[in-house]
């Protein structure tokens, strides 16, 4: 088997992560997984969902958008979402997912009386673009959240670890990671794995492309994923250490002491 991009099966494309690349967000990270590249931002404000209001429940809200500029693809030019006048479902089930992945990892009731709002904007995508979203969505939370406690607009991070997330299929008959849009255009089964840093399961999707994948495919599948999800949190920790300096480095010994407890 030999891969478009001379990869070997188990090994990530390049991952790279740009800091204060939207200076108006609280926090905001361009994250390239090889030639997919997404702007993810995290801007915090005060209010709460009225349902929250309604049912009294203590705490914020985290929630989050996902958008492909036009010129994203090559495959011409993808229209907006609002010249059509509503949300395509996949962008609409990316979002969502986004959503839950990143309220994983965060205390709501240390987000105080306000909402996180994460928007995810694809620049050029070459698969991927969920998982590198959910990626990069999680260090640009982790440095606004550091930002706003330095501020004092916070007593505490919300945040109690990273999340990221990474692509596997089974590509020619064998199991790979990360895969790039040739790859997930010819692959015979199709995974997203959602862990936090600590190894716990926060989300799978998986399905078969045509066909069907046993439980040994799965369980090569899930290896992979842990071994790039191991890799990744690396590279996360490192960006927020260097957005952040030595706040950066207070922040990931606070979070390695909460991994410690649970």
């Amino acid at each position: 088997m030999e891969r478009p991009e001379g990869r070997e099966a188990d090994q990530l494309r390049p991952i790279s992560f740009v800091p204060d690349i939207a200076p108006h967000a609280t926090g905001s990270v361009l994250v390239s997984f090889g030639n997919t590249r997404v702007i993810c931002s995290a801007m915090v404000q005060p209010g709460v969902p009225r349902w929250m209001k309604e049912q009294n429940v203590p705490g914020g809200w985290l929630t989050a958008e996902y958008a492909m500029l036009p010129y994203s693809t090559g495959g011409g030019r993808k229209p907006r979402d609002i010249s059509r006048g509503r949300l395509d479902g996949r962008s609409s089930e990316i979002q969502r997912l986004i959503g839950r992945s990143l309220r994983a990892v965060v205390n709501l009731k240390l987000l105080e009386a306000n909402t996180a709002w994460i928007d995810c904007d694809v620049l050029q995508a070459d698969g991927g673009t969920r998982t590198a979203s959910i990626t990069g969505a999680s260090v640009a939370c982790a440095i606004a959240f550091e930002r706003m406690v330095a501020e004092g607009r916070l007593k505490a991070s919300p945040l109690t670890g990273h999340v990221s997330a990474v692509s596997c299929g089974v590509y020619q008959d064998t199991a790979i990671l990360d895969l790039c849009y040739l790859e997930d255009r010819d692959a015979r089964v199709d995974f997203n794995i959602v862990m936090t840093e600590d190894a716990e399961f926060v989300e799978l999707q998986g399905s078969g492309e045509e066909a069907a994948f046993s439980s040994d495919e799965m369980s090569a599948m899930l290896m992979l994923g842990r071994k790039g999800i191991s890799e990744i949190g690396e590279l996360q920790r490192q960006a927020v250490r260097s957005a952040l300096g030595d706040a950066g480095e207070d922040a990931a010994q606070r979070l390695a002491k909460h991994f410690k407890k649970s």
